[in-house]
């Protein structure tokens, strides 16, 4: 009896076994299946996965150790140095192998990203084309690599590599630029950054480059607009011409004045406190730097000041007139209010005492 028992637990457990293997679709329809449909690991770090089957799976690694429990095999590398690791699970069904691969991302961000102009050194010229450079070095996988501009904080354009394979790649990208004067001073610069999608790292790994400051050379441009009307002024009124502009390198200035003024010196602004009438004529200001020179025009013109001739002329008429009516006075006195005297008729009159004595 013992042993009719025995039998009929052995014939079970084959049946279960036989009914276990069977479960297992022949056309490969019951394929192994990942815990998870990608892996994105930085390169040198640990990573693990699951993988279960309808029957006991295999493992085929380059690297790491799994273990199986039942149908389902766990693999784990506490540092992964493979750049196209092959993770496939599979079992066989007779001669036939029922397989699936899982995707595994190693990464690395860029080494380094530096910034320059290409082919070119020292200042920039307003006006001209120049080619902006950004070096990314030692990137895997370098066909995930994209690379922006910039101009202080807004952004030119984006690249993405052409370039493709598994283990760490360079790659130059450029950028063709109009100068400015505007962008005098400006800061110029890259960023790479490693796109890995959902499964890689949040956010994704960003390098940037170093600033470089743009030196923008232009010509001097004045401040304000040139009076091209004749300047009326008057002698003695103040004369002030102004030439300012503003220009990289700064400007410096000359003059060339009428013949018979006085050059000036290296001035924007020309004063003259009192004109008179040898300062009319052309004056003309010279703005220079290294890029170009501006000339500018003044025209002239001093009229007389007749107001002092015209008060002298009053004054004298007024001397005069006043003058003329004391001399009237003077004799009108003189005239009139002094007595007319006759020593005759003072000596001939006869006095009250001598009558008496007649």
């Amino acid at each position: 009896m013992f042993f009719y028992h025995m039998f009929l637990a052995v014939s079970l457990m084959t049946s279960l076994r036989d009914f276990h293997v069977s479960s297992c679709d022949p056309n490969c329809a019951d394929k192994p299946k990942f815990n998870t449909l990608s892996l994105v690991v930085k390169y040198g770090d640990p990573t693990s996965a699951n993988c279960s089957a309808c029957q006991k799976p295999k493992l085929e690694t380059p690297d790491g150790k799994y273990d199986l429990v039942n149908t389902t095999l766990s693999w784990k590398v506490d540092n992964l140095t493979e750049w196209n690791p092959n993770i496939m699970c599979y079992y066989n069904i007779g001669d036939e192998q029922c397989s699936t691969t899982l995707s595994v991302t190693v990464y690395q961000p860029p080494e380094n990203v530096s910034f320059s102009l290409a082919n070119h050194t020292g200042p920039m010229f307003e006006g001209n084309q120049y080619s902006l450079q950004c070096v990314v070095q030692n990137v895997a996988p370098v066909e995930k690599l994209n690379v922006t501009f910039y101009r202080g904080d807004k952004a030119l354009a984006h690249f993405q590599s052409n370039k493709t394979g598994h283990k760490p790649k360079s790659d130059v990208f450029t950028l063709s630029i109009n100068t400015s004067k505007e962008e005098d001073g400006a800061h110029y610069w890259c960023e790479a950054r490693l796109l890995l999608g959902s499964e890689g790292p949040q956010p994704p790994p960003v390098v940037k480059s170093e600033k470089l400051t743009a030196t923008i050379y232009y010509g001097p441009q004045l401040k304000m607009p040139a009076n091209p009307e004749v300047i009326q002024i008057t002698e003695g009124d103040f004369l002030n011409l102004s030439c300012l502009a503003v220009g990289n390198p700064s400007p410096s200035y000359s003059w060339t004045l009428p013949s018979d003024v006085s050059p000036s010196s290296n001035v924007s602004v020309l004063t003259i406190n009192s004109v008179n009438i040898e300062h009319k004529g052309q004056y003309v200001c010279y703005i220079s730097n290294s890029v170009r020179t501006v000339t500018v025009n003044f025209t002239v013109d001093v009229r007389t000041n007749y107001i002092p001739y015209i008060i002298a002329v009053v004054v004298i008429a007024v001397v005069v007139v006043l003058a003329a009516v004391l001399m009237g006075l003077v004799h009108y006195h003189r005239h009139n209010h002094m007595g007319h005297y006759s020593l005759k008729n003072r000596l001939h009159r006869p006095t009250q005492h001598n009558a008496g004595l007649i």
